[in-house]
């Protein structure tokens, strides 16, 4: 089985593939403070619960955006699945992904993984929307190359800026509301968030597109994609498991890759 784990500044999600299959992933609060021995114990428990043991796993791929969690991730994978955890970055290089921008050292290592899924199972030109502790845009060139990208403050993150900011203002869930005007607090704002989000979404995708003067396919990603999706026209798929997929193509090209 192939471990993949795709650390976040919110969220770290372990996934296990058995070659195209994914068999099952789990997801904890990212910490940078978290040590090997205490992912083991959070991981270890969860595989057993399906049966899975750590010897059944006999590969690994780790995209993360937290420098500080990288020693813990990699001792994880080293002291409790006997292997070595590849890079994005040691993958992307044998994957051969064109970036066409000006410091390509700084897309992060998820968002590359998000345009190898998605160029392989969407093809043409593309635009991957991703819900996560940033709301970020990704550009897809028809060949599969990453052209650019935006990245606007996340729904959480806007939520919490809020609440912390404006002492009347409650915690509030991301949810649709039942009108666009909100009739109290709460309602009003939800109806900002929501749609405020929908109009950030659709105005960006329209700009991108005449800006790039071509249709483009939209995929969203992430926990809330979803919920977006079923208000919006101007995304076309929601596939929540875009970078753990993406993560499980760069490792079989990198293993094939010639030394």
């Amino acid at each position: 089985m192939l471990l993949t784990i795709d650390s976040g500044n919110t969220n770290a999600v372990f996934a296990l593939f058995e070659g195209e299959r994914l068999v099952a992933q789990w997801r904890c609060s990212s910490n940078a403070r978290r040590t090997a021995d205490e992912y083991a114990v959070w991981l270890t428990q969860l595989m057993a619960l399906k049966g899975i043991k750590p010897s059944d796993v006999e590969g690994c791929i780790i995209s993360n955006v937290v420098p500080a969690a990288s020693r813990e991730l990699d001792r994880l994978v080293s002291n409790y699945f006997d292997c070595s955890a590849f890079s994005v970055e040691e993958a992307v290089a044998a994957y051969n992904i064109p970036i066409r921008i000006s410091r390509p050292e700084q897309v992060g290592a998820d968002r590359l993984a998000n345009a190898v899924a998605a160029h392989e199972i969407y093809g043409g030109a593309l635009i991957v929307v991703d819900f996560g502790t940033a709301t970020t845009f990704d550009m897809i060139d028809p060949d599969g190359g990453y052209s650019g990208g935006i990245i606007a403050p996340g729904i959480n993150l806007s939520m919490d800026a809020l609440y912390n900011a404006a002492a009347r203002l409650p915690r509030i869930a991301v949810e649709k509301p039942r009108a666009v005007i909100g009739d109290d607090t709460v309602t009003a704002m939800q109806s900002g968030v929501f749609w405020g989000y929908i109009g950030l979404i659709e105005g960006l995708v329209s700009r991108i597109q005449k800006e790039k003067d071509q249709a483009h396919t939209v995929i969203g990603t992430g926990g809330l994609a979803p919920l977006f999706h079923e208000t919006t026209d101007a995304i076309d798929h929601v596939n929540r498991d875009l970078t753990v997929i993406g993560l499980r193509m760069l490792y079989h090209t990198y293993r094939k890759a010639p030394a």
